[in-house]
Formats: C-alpha cells, sequence, structure tokens
C-alpha cells in the first residue's frame, strides 16, 4: 500500500504509539489527523508538528465519534482509519466477582472493541469511495494468550481480533477496496505501562513494523515478541500460556 499524500486518522494521538505513529506517518508523506481526550497533550503535539490536525474526541462516545466525522468529512475527508486509542484497567481494580471487575470490563469493551466497530461503521463508505483505503485495527499480543492480570482487556482484544478478521473476509465478498489491517503488538513502553518491570519494544520499533507491513499489504502484522508467541502458541499452547502468565508475578488479584 502506497502511504504517501494518504490522509491518515488517528486515535489516541496524543501520546505514545499514536503519537509516535503520526511521526512517522508524516515523515514518509501523509496528512495526518489525530484525535485523543487530552486537549492539553493535543495542543502540545500541534506544537511540535505543526503540518498535521488535532481534534478533541473520545472514541467511547456516540455523541464526540458524530462530530468527528463531521469535521473529518468537511476537511476533506481520510484515507486511512488507524484505530489506535485503547484503555487497560489496573490489575489491582479487577478483581473477580465485584462491582468495580465489572465496570473496568465494561469501560475495556467500549473503547477498545465497540468504539472501533463506531468509527469504522461511521467512516465506511467514506474509505470505500477512495481508490486506496485502509482501517488499522490495533489488538494485542493477548488477543492470542490471554493474561490472568488482563482477563477482561485480553477478551476485548479478543473479541476486536475475530472482528476484524471477519470484516476483511465481508469487505473482500462485496468487492470494496477497503483493506483491513490488525497490528498486533507485544508490551510496548507508554506511560499505560510504565511501572511494569517487564520486557518492552520502543514505540518507534513498533511503528517502523507497521509502516513496513502496510507497505508489503502484509494485512496480519505481528511485531517483535508477537512473532514468538503466535508460533509456539501453534505448537505447544500450555507452554505459551505459561510465558504469558509467569508464576513468579508480583501482582496479586484482589478476592
Amino acid at each position: 500500500m502506497n502511504l504517501k499524500d494518504k490522509t491518515i486518522l488517528i486515535t489516541g494521538g496524543g501520546s505514545g504509539i499514536g503519537l509516535e505513529a503520526a511521526k512517522q506517518f508524516l515523515e514518509i508523506g501523509a496528512k495526518v489527523i489525530i484525535t485523543g481526550r487530552n486537549q492539553d497533550k493535543l495542543d502540545a503535539v500541534k506544537k511540535a508538528f505543526p503540518t498535521l490536525i488535532a481534534i478533541q474526541s473520545d472514541v467511547e462516545s456516540k455523541e464526540e465519534a458524530l462530530l468527528l466525522f463531521e469535521k473529518v468529512k468537511e476537511l476533506g475527508g481520510i484515507d486511512i482509519l488507524y484505530n489506535n486509542a485503547g484503555v487497560g484497567v489496573p490489575p489491582q481494580n479487577l478483581g473477580i466477582a465485584n462491582e468495580a471487575h465489572f465496570k473496568g470490563a465494561a469501560y475495556e469493551m467500549d473503547v477498545n472493541y465497540l468504539g472501533v466497530i463506531r468509527l469504522n461503521d461511521l467512516f465506511m463508505e467514506m474509505l470505500k469511495s477512495r481508490r486506496e483505503s485502509a482501517i488499522i485495527n490495533t489488538t494485542s499480543i493477548l488477543s492470542m494468550v490471554p493474561s490472568l492480570l488482563e482477563a477482561t482487556y485480553s477478551a476485548s482484544k479478543s473479541a476486536l481480533a475475530f472482528y476484524t478478521k471477519s470484516l476483511r473476509e465481508h469487505l473482500k465478498i462485496i468487492g470494496a477496496n477497503v483493506k483491513v489491517f490488525e497490528l498486533l503488538p507485544p508490551l510496548v513502553d507508554t506511560d499505560m505501562v510504565a511501572d511494569r518491570d517487564e520486557k518492552k519494544i520502543s514505540t518507534e520499533q513498533l511503528v517502523k513494523g507497521l509502516i513496513t507491513g502496510l507497505e508489503k499489504d502484509k494485512y496480519t502484522i505481528r511485531v517483535g515478541d508477537s512473532k514468538l508467541i503466535y508460533i509456539f502458541n501453534r505448537f505447544f499452547p500450555k507452554f505459551t500460556f505459561g510465558l504469558i502468565n509467569p508464576k513468579n508475578t508480583n501482582v496479586t488479584l484482589k478476592p
């Protein structure tokens, strides 16, 4: 896929993976629109990269998603929708069988899964009207093997992975020219996991892998340890589950 001169909308673009993606897409000649909930972060990104467009929007909100669509339409539309925004509730708030557990699960599902479907539905006709267009959904290494400490986060990403595969095949069946990519990151060095003492890759490395996959039309893009986990899980699922869930973890679920 040719990325130069494409207009790309990145959700969650104010920091972390989304910010790095905006930077690298701009460097290869794409036009970039970012969204996020924090206006201060968006202002800082806009100051650092004046050529991009920043729009405050929360993917969890139906009303804000509709407003985002109208603003993007006024700007001339997009060629690529990159569903990068995601949330994870800290493990200590996800104890078994309590009210916080349900609220955390609902929040993760609303943002990580339903929020993606909402935006895809809103922008689908626009994307179908383009000569070459794409949707990028960010799932996770945990969509292949669940984490005991992030059970509902894993479930939300697994749901998104199945939806992504189904959406890709559906669009092929109806002859649409919208390509559907799935990005499966391992643990990435962002603020969301800053307190975790585990192996992480940089946002720069992840986005480089993403862009390489897009340019080669590789619809399932695994980066870093996600490649190994995919292979190990096919042949040694019990062993792989142990890699994702080591017994010496320092976080304990609350009852």
